[in-house]
């Protein structure tokens, strides 16, 4: 079988942008044919052309005339390649080696026209390589430069950045302060993101439960603006708690400011911006962390509904995956209070072996440190449940005076004010003491500094979850299941004491401490 001569040629989107006439894909072809004739007539079945035009050099997955060129040079068909330059390819330089070590395999040389040297010669395979070094830092810069614009505009900006779509919104162009974006306008699938919201607040509900619900009250699937993957009832809970943790959909106040700032994250506009009507945009910085954008589109969700969201899943993350709660509707929130592990529950039977008691082992005694305490604990689970019930209605008869007298601040919000005006006020003490200090107290000062602001931001964001939680409780949901406590069975009583309580440390030297969430 003859074999044929093969002319690639490509064009990047770059390159038309750039308005290189030397690259068209037309002047390549004309080069490269002029080359095979060299002065005499070229038969048409003599060479074939593999054309990619607007396809990036950086990779060759996604150019399926290079795949295909590929293919016939594997069976046989192809004799030489022919390019006007190496850059056009591979633009990476490690493929670009793999690609002509396999070639070379098949006997098919790459010639270049732009690039006049032999490449059997160990000095012509170094300027090809150097070449091909300059080729990918160019395309490198060029990425990072594109990504430093992006990180550019979305600081600067409120408009749409293109690229993700999100459920909920779809782009529309405007013109806001004199210059034209795209901004995001609610969708016509806007109302399921406030339903989801609205129904995952509640504290009995689950993602699962959100998820059957629109499986429940399905769309049309048939309607031709459909998609599977805009739907709610399709999605699998990993990402319908995505669209929850999105500050996107928020209508941003100053609780949504102090909240996230109290997370750590870079906010780009100042309190004022935060006026209760827009959303958020949420990127990540090229050198790590996040930084929030103030955007031009309309949130969907009030602060409140969104910010009890957030205390609902971040309440969930501290709540380990408790498998069955059968054994006691404690399982999974009972700590040691010496080295923070669980208290699993146990069954024994008396001697006759006609009775079983429940009891609590300590499973940190079983680490390779081993706890100080003993690992059974003197408190039974019976005599525990019933402490905590008991101390979950107490909690709950505070909480509906705190609603009734929301105007009186409770002594726990004051110690944590008073925690954090007397942090600072250290903090003011130390600082004025840095002018005079020497080498060893200058490097004493800033740790003690240090540790000192990590304790008041984390006491700070107990603070603002404590005073949201306050205005926002609502005690009727958990009053009907401990006025009929009896009548639950262990897991609707576990759903209810996951709601109010952190967790309970138990000790036999200093008892039970109960920790709750609300």
């Amino acid at each position: 079988m003859k074999k044929i001569t093969a002319i690639y040629v490509r064009r990047s989107v770059s390159d038309k942008d750039k308005g290189n006439n030397s690259l068209s894909i037309d002047s390549q072809k004309a080069d490269c044919i002029r080359y095979l004739e060299n002065g005499g007539k070229l038969s048409k079945d003599s060479y074939r052309i593999y054309c990619d035009d607007g396809k990036s050099g950086k990779d060759i997955a996604h150019r399926p005339a290079f795949q295909q060129m590929m293919t016939d040079a594997r069976n046989g068909l192809i004799d030489k390649i022919i390019v006007k330059k190496y850059d056009r390819f591979s633009r990476n330089m490690r493929e670009y080696l793999n690609i002509t070590d396999e070639l070379d395999k098949y006997g098919v040389g790459v010639i270049s026209l732009s690039e006049p040297f032999n490449t059997e010669t160990k000095e012509g395979r170094m300027m090809r390589n150097n070449l091909l070094n300059f080729a990918e830092f160019e395309r490198e810069t060029i990425a990072a430069r594109v990504a430093d614009a992006y990180v550019t505009r979305a600081m600067e900006t409120g408009f749409y950045q293109g690229g993700k779509r999100y459920y909920g919104y779809e782009p529309e162009r405007r013109t806001i302060n004199g210059k034209t974006g795209s901004v995001l306008v609610p969708s016509d699938r806007a109302n399921v993101i406030q339903i989801a919201y609205e129904m995952y607040q509640k504290p009995d509900v689950s993602l699962k439960d959100v998820i059957d619900y629109f499986k429940e009250n399905a769309v049309d699937t048939s309607r031709p603006s459909y998609s599977p993957e805009r739907d709610i009832s399709v999605m699998d809970r990993s990402q319908l708690s995505k669209l929850l943790r999105s500050p996107l959909y928020v209508r941003a106040d100053v609780e949504v400011y102090k909240y996230l700032l109290s997370k750590g994250y870079h906010l780009i506009d100042d309190v004022e911006a935060y006026d209760g009507i827009h959303g958020l945009f949420i990127h990540k910085h090229q050198e790590g962390g996040y930084f929030i954008k103030v955007g031009y589109h309309e949130g969907l969700v009030s602060s409140d509904v969104w910010l009890a969201v957030q205390d609902k899943k971040e309440h969930n993350l501290r709540i380990p995956n408790n498998g069955s709660s059968t054994n006691s509707w404690l399982v999974g929130l009972v700590k040691c209070a010496h080295c923070g592990y669980s208290l699993g529950v146990y069954y024994s039977w008396n001697a006759s072996h006609t009775k079983q008691r429940r009891y609590y082992r300590d499973s940190g005694a079983y680490n390779a440190t081993g706890c100080v305490s003993r690992s059974l604990k003197a408190v039974r689970p019976d005599d525990l449940e019933n402490i905590v019930y008991d101390a979950m209605k107490k909690r709950l008869e505070t909480l509906t005076i705190m609603k009734n007298e929301q105007e009186r601040p409770d002594n726990e919000t004051e110690k944590l004010k008073a925690d954090i005006a007397r942090m600072d006020g250290e903090i003011h003490k130390l600082m004025d003491k840095l002018a005079d200090a020497d080498e060893v107290l200058f490097d004493y000062i800033q740790k003690r500094v240090k540790e000192l602001h990590a304790r008041k931001s984390e006491t700070e964001d107990k603070l603002n979850t404590r005073e949201r939680k306050k205005k926002a409780i609502d005690t009727s949901p958990l009053a009907e299941p401990l006025a009929h406590w009896d009548e639950l069975t262990v897991d609707e009583k576990h759903d209810v004491a996951v709601t109010i309580i952190d967790n309970i440390k138990v000790s036999d030297e200093t008892g039970v401490d109960i920790s709750f969430s609300i």
